[in-house]
Parts: structure tokens; C-alpha cells; sequence
């Protein structure tokens, strides 16, 4: 499935995107500067977090608690040297835990990543929208 939209839409495209039910570890491609951690920002809203969302880039992830006591995890593995920092930090307890999980660069620890899950891809468009991908 994808959306075009514009950030003033991001919104609208997030709940879209929760309403298609996609499994709760999603993987996220993008560019850098491609909107990934403000699309999942907007997610964590849409799901009922209420306190302040920011990027993990540094703690390798942040974790929220939703009103209905749901836990969303958000992973930022860009500085990743290999999978063993991952595992070193817990990761896969993360990951298959049943908890929402978001996962930006996952590339960094393909072997990690659960069978069942979902992707979302994130492209910056020539007038300044967004071409966001689910599958």
C-alpha cells in the first residue's frame, strides 16, 4: 500500500497505516532526512503515547508506554558496528517481546530481524512530499 502525502498529513497517513493492522516489529527505509523518525513520532501519537517522542540515535532505543499500557519500542541503529552490539544490548529480547518495535536502519542487523514483520519505506518526492510504502 502506499501513500503520497504532504507533513501537514501525517496525521491522517498514520492512522492509515495503524488501521492496516501491519505486524508490530516494523522496519522503516529511508534516506537520511527521508522522515523516518517524524513519521514514527507520529505513530507513537496514534497509538496513545502521550509523553514527548525523540530520536534514539544515542541510547540505540527509547521506549514509551501507550494509555492502554502498550509498550512501543524505537530502535535507531544507524551507529551499529555490527549485530553483536545489538545482541549486547538486548535486542532480540526487544524484538520478540510483542511489543510494538520501530526500527530505523535495520540493515545493520539483518540476522536480528523477526520473520514477521512489516516495512515501511519513506521517500522524500521532487515537491517536498513524502512517498510512504507499507508492506
Amino acid at each position: 500500500m502506499e501513500f503520497i502525502f504532504s507533513l501537514d498529513e501525517i496525521e491522517n497517513i498514520a492512522q492509515q497505516v495503524v488501521a492496516e493492522n501491519p505486524n508490530k516489529v516494523i522496519l522503516f527505509h529511508g534516506e537520511m532526512g527521508a522522515g523516518k523518525t517524524t513519521f514514527i513520532k507520529q505513530l507513537c501519537k496514534t497509538l496513545g503515547v502521550s509523553e514527548a517522542t525523540s530520536s534514539p540515535t544515542f541510547s540505540l532505543v527509547n521506549e514509551y508506554q501507550t494509555i492502554d499500557n502498550q509498550i512501543v519500542y524505537h530502535f535507531d541503529f544507524y551507529r551499529l558496528k555490527n549485530e553483536t552490539e545489538a545482541l549486547d544490548m538486548g535486542a532480540d529480547d526487544y524484538l520478540y517481546s510483542g511489543n510494538w518495535c520501530f526500527i530505523e536502519w535495520a540493515e545493520n542487523i539483518p540476522n536480528l530481524i523477526p520473520e514477521s514483520h512489516s516495512v515501511i519505506s519513506i521517500k522524500v518526492l521532487a515537491d517536498g512530499k513524502r512517498s510512504l510504502e507499507l508492506s
